[in-house]
């Protein structure tokens, strides 16, 4: 498949990695640098290895993980690029799903005053959504990549091959962005992926799922209006997913927490912005076909809310929405009170 350009890079879509290769032999970095965490280590390093051959680098590695992803282990980042020796004319790979791709961005962007990086995404959901766009980020105090920059990648690599070494559950983590970029831009693309399931992924789908990102943020790189619309279901799926990295035993994956925000969001869709009684009922059958149910308890929500109001597209302390309109359509900027909140989290209970 052709490469798909984005603002100021290429994000190539092969199989094996060869782009990569050209990529590093036709620059000049001093030093080439690895970003991995334990489970990419042992399961992704050896393909890139095989690929890489006889191109030198370090090896940096990291513990996977929502709940590692903090100022701390960027720390333990910059030391180590310290430590290598590493300077401005440095590049960081970050081999890894979006926990590895948000966190080594945020690193290289920062380390001395920003060394280039490429994504190399190994998930699912890092392939269709973390590592295109830019942002890169950490959490803090429960909330989801509050610390963070807009910084482009020198190049994404995608290489689908990865995904063999992913269980369904991670799989189905991902298939929910996909799903959104169905929802909020392509109602065809959402009538491809509602009827394939994860199961019937194929490298079409998540490459038009790429597209669709790509064709957002290049209209908005920093996220002042269209690019808004990319965040339908996770205002309240972040909510539900710190909330629940918090307290469950066994927490919910990125994609379980936003479906449940997909749910949430749409019902408010269907109150206050002309989302019609018909697209909710589809909606959220396509999301109750794939995730199962997740008690919300009553309880929970004055925490939730309290995250919510933490939201970085807030504005004047109102809680910001991006609702459908439509199935394939999506606005931006709608404002909810706590109770249409509340009502929403009871409607997903109710299901």
């Amino acid at each position: 498949m052709k490469p798909i350009e984005s603002i100021s890079y290429p994000i190539f879509f092969e199989n094996s990695l060869q782009e990569l290769k050209k990529f590093l032999s036709e620059s000049n970095y001093t030093k080439i640098f690895i970003l991995v965490d334990s489970n990419t280590k042992i399961h992704c390093l050896p393909i890139l290895q095989d690929v890489l051959n006889d191109i030198k680098y370090d090896l940096i590695e990291v513990t996977p993980g929502e709940e590692n992803k903090n100022i701390d282990f960027c720390i333990g980042i910059w030391r180590m690029l310290l430590d290598f020796g590493a300077d401005r004319n440095s590049i960081l790979i970050n081999l890894g799903g979006g926990v590895l791709t948000d966190m080594g961005g945020f690193a290289a962007s920062t380390f001395k005053r920003g060394i280039d990086f490429v994504q190399v995404p190994t998930t699912l959901l890092s392939q269709v959504d973390a590592s295109v766009g830019g942002k890169t980020g950490v959490d803090m105090d429960n909330v989801k990549n509050i610390i963070g920059t807009f910084t482009q990648p020198k190049a994404v690599f995608i290489h689908t091959g990865f995904l063999s070494t992913l269980d369904k559950r991670e799989i189905r983590s991902g298939f929910a962005e996909v799903i959104k970029h169905g929802l909020i831009y392509d109602s065809s693309l959402f009538n491809t992926v509602r009827k394939a399931g994860p199961e019937g992924l194929t490298d079409e789908i998540i490459y038009r799922s790429v597209e669709i990102k790509n064709e957002v943020v290049k209209v908005d790189p920093f996220e002042k209006g269209l690019r808004k619309i990319l965040n339908f279901g996770h205002t309240i799926g972040h909510a539900v997913e710190s909330c629940s990295l918090k307290n469950d035993q066994s927490s919910l994956l990125h994609g379980e927490a936003i479906a449940i925000g997909f749910i949430c969001e749409a019902y408010l869709a269907s109150q206050k912005h002309g989302l019609s009684e018909a697209n909710l009922t589809e909606i959220v059958n396509a999301i109750k076909a794939v995730y199962p149910a997740y008690i919300l308890k009553k309880d929970s929500y004055p925490a939730l809310l309290d995250i919510m109001r933490n939201d970085k597209k807030n504005n004047a302390g109102q809680i910001s929405f991006s609702l459908l309109s439509e199935i394939g359509k999506c606005d931006f900027d709608s404002f909810c009170s706590e109770e249409e909140i509340y009502e929403s989290l009871d409607y997903y209970s109710s299901l």
